[in-house]
């Protein structure tokens, strides 16, 4: 697995994140897992490029462990079944050592760090008939508090427990307690590091899933999704549908998998989004007019090859469009060579009033990806006038005309416009 080894990668990632909120949340059996140290010098990275970071955490696998070693019986680990008064005492240990664990490998990495009270929660009640006795819901989140810590410097580490106004405690379930979280302080990333790879259907890792692809998901294949994997893409799918760009599930045992999964193209886990990607849609024939004219500019200036109206028709299953107001105001064209496995990222122009907002980035990264799903193996491009762009922004390198495929090749020759040609291995 690819991992980073520079700073480079990170860099070109920080002006988009300094300054905003990362909500991280560690399942238990992350925290006392191998790379649980590893971890903790992420976050200081992190924490170094002025992102701000709010840990939320589990404690499943130390309340089990605190059972066994007691001899008690607990009536659910998790916080999402009944909580006895015997299993809420036993969390209460378990979740405060946690957290002091957590504040001392903070401190060990020169982080100040600080367990806070900002969970309001009520009990969940009566569910289908059955009290759920000491187990909660968030009322709501003291974002005061919070955006107090942040502003000062300090992590806020938040245990899955949530006090209410008369001062009773009650166990809440910290995969939704990151949600509530990240939706307070308009986090614009949710990190779930657990112990799997990130959701998975069946046999197979889900790399990148859009809020509607996750719903169905969850309605209609539910039963191919491991049990371990469910509460994460329920509060994944939660998040997106509460206006959180980013959700990431991935393995917290991976060793910086933290930073490769936020500061890559590719990740390691499981990505659920819910914004920009909704402006991008496939191109349907009557759009092949506003595409024709749209990229007119971009031909003038020698940075299009010209396109006819009726040649865009003929291939308008490959362009993608981005629409503001459903206004057609960029696009990019993905075309296929299946027999050399390649397909061609091409005609990426966005309106000049639209430019340096990061939309031909993610037209770039949205074919990409399309790219990626069908197990397209090199990406090609070509540039008179866009190379450090796409080198320097998109992870492209530099090839020669003998990486096309045959019928590009001949093409290229033909229009005699001497394009550099870029390369990018998927893998």
């Amino acid at each position: 697995m690819k991992h980073l080894t520079d700073l480079r990668d990170i860099l070109r990632y920080v002006p988009r994140f300094r300054d905003r909120v990362f909500v991280i949340a560690l399942d238990g059996a992350v925290v006392a897992g191998d790379n649980f140290a590893n971890l903790l010098l992420d976050i200081a990275l992190l924490r170094s490029l002025s992102i701000g970071v709010a840990l939320v955490h589990g404690a499943s696998q130390q309340l089990r462990q605190l059972a066994d070693a007691t001899g008690k019986s607990i009536s659910n680990s998790d916080g999402t079944g009944i909580t006895d008064s015997v299993t809420l005492d036993l969390a209460i240990t378990a979740a405060n050592r946690i957290s002091h664990e957590i504040l001392e490998g903070l401190a060990a990495n020169d982080l100040r760090a600080a367990y806070s009270n900002s969970l309001v929660a009520h009990p969940a009640g009566i569910l289908k008939g059955v009290d759920q006795q000491f187990t909660g819901r968030v009322e709501r989140v003291d974002t005061m508090l919070l955006q107090a810590l942040l502003e000062k410097d300090v992590v806020p580490v938040i245990p899955p427990l949530g006090c209410d106004g008369e001062g009773h405690t009650f166990r809440l379930n910290s995969d939704a307690v990151a949600v509530e979280v990240a939706r307070s302080l308009r986090a614009v990333k949710l990190v779930y590091l657990t112990s799997t790879p990130g959701i998975r259907l069946g046999d197979q890792l889900l790399r990148q899933l859009d809020l509607s692809e996750a719903q169905h998901i969850l309605k209609a294949q539910r039963n191919l999704v491991p049990v371990s994997d469910i509460s994460k893409l329920e509060q994944g799918v939660r998040a997106a549908e509460l206006g959180v760009p980013r959700v990431h599930i991935i393995d917290g045992r991976e060793e910086e998998g933290l930073l490769a999964e936020v500061f890559s193209n590719e990740g390691i886990g499981t990505l659920i989004h819910a914004n920009e990607y909704q402006s991008i849609r496939q191109a349907m024939k009557k759009d092949a007019r506003s595409i024709h004219a749209l990229i007119q500019a971009g031909v003038a200036n020698d940075e299009l090859m010209r396109r006819t109206r009726s040649e865009i028709e003929r291939q308008i299953s490959d362009y993608f469009m981005f629409e503001v107001d459903r206004t057609p105001i960029a696009c990019v064209a993905l075309h296929h060579y299946p027999a050399e496995n390649a397909a061609e990222v091409a005609c990426v122009f966005v309106d000049p009033r639209f430019e340096n907002q990061g939309i031909g980035h993610r037209l770039v990264q949205y074919a990409e990806n399309q790219a990626r799903q069908v197990g397209v193996g090199t990406l090609i491009a070509l540039s008179t006038q866009a190379v450090n762009y796409f080198v320097q922004k998109c992870g492209f390198q530099l090839g020669d005309p003998s990486d096309l495929p045959a019928l590009r090749r001949d093409q290229y020759d033909r229009s005699g416009r001497k394009s550099q040609v870029l390369i990018k291995r998927l893998g």
